[in-house]
């Protein structure tokens, strides 16, 4: 697989032209492009990031692959949506814990696209079961959640974003010191970055650096599921 470079200076105005032409015709006669600019880079970032990765925490997998590796696929599932749109006008990149496939566990992520790219960790719509366990943890685990959420890097450059409930979860009362994070129904940090970095030859590097500050987050979400870190 070809060496990461950087993303060519033209994706995100291909990204943004298929926003604008969202429809089968239109892609599939940009198809070259969309190899060019968009799924072979991508994948030589996978590739670039794997060793990485793996020194952050082993039980997380960078695999570049076409189709059924860390990046998402270009298709949507309109089947249910009412934006009946194709194609996903973004890139996403997920590096899915090693039981990701089994079980509802946290993950890091990367999106790209012209109106914002970010770095993400954490765990996004659990299930009830695994959403029960993480709130039970935090009530049983509050000075380490709290720690957790002040480490300074990650303090520095991270909110967490998501849905949440409008009243307190079965179970919590409402005055409880973490009532606001326990009516979480996501636990995402979510940092911006700059779209023009994504052009650098560095870039896996600094997404990769973005990753560690989570390191404490990341870990109390995985031990409060009992998944290894």
């Amino acid at each position: 697989m070809a060496r990461f470079n950087g993303f060519p200076e033209a994706t995100l105005v291909f990204l943004g032209e298929l926003k604008a032409n969202n429809n089968k015709t239109w892609f599939n006669d940009n198809k070259p492009r969309y190899e060019a600019l968009v799924r072979e880079p991508a994948l030589a970032l996978i590739e670039s990031m794997a060793g990485g990765l793996a020194e952050i925490s082993p039980h997380f997998r960078a695999i570049p692959k076409k189709v059924g590796g860390s990046l998402m696929r270009v298709y949507r599932d309109t089947r249910f949506a009412s934006d009946k749109t194709p194609y996903k006008t973004n890139i996403g990149i997920q590096f899915r814990h090693a039981l990701g496939k089994d079980i509802h566990a946290p993950g890091f992520y990367l999106h790209i696209e012209p109106e914002g790219c970010f770095v993400g960790a954490g765990i996004w719509h659990p299930e009830s079961k695994t959403l029960g366990r993480i709130r039970g943890f935090m009530d049983d685990n509050p000075a380490a959640w709290r720690k957790a959420l002040q480490a300074p890097a990650f303090a520095r450059e991270f909110n967490l974003e998501g849905d949440s409930l409008k009243r307190p979860p079965r179970g919590f009362a409402v005055d409880h010191p973490l009532i606001e994070d326990l009516k979480r129904k996501d636990f995402i940090a979510i940092k911006p970055i700059e779209p023009a970095a994504i052009h650098s030859p560095r870039f896996p590097q600094s997404v990769l650096k973005d990753f560690r500050r989570t390191d404490a987050f990341m870990r109390y979400l995985c031990t409060a599921i009992n998944v290894n870190y």
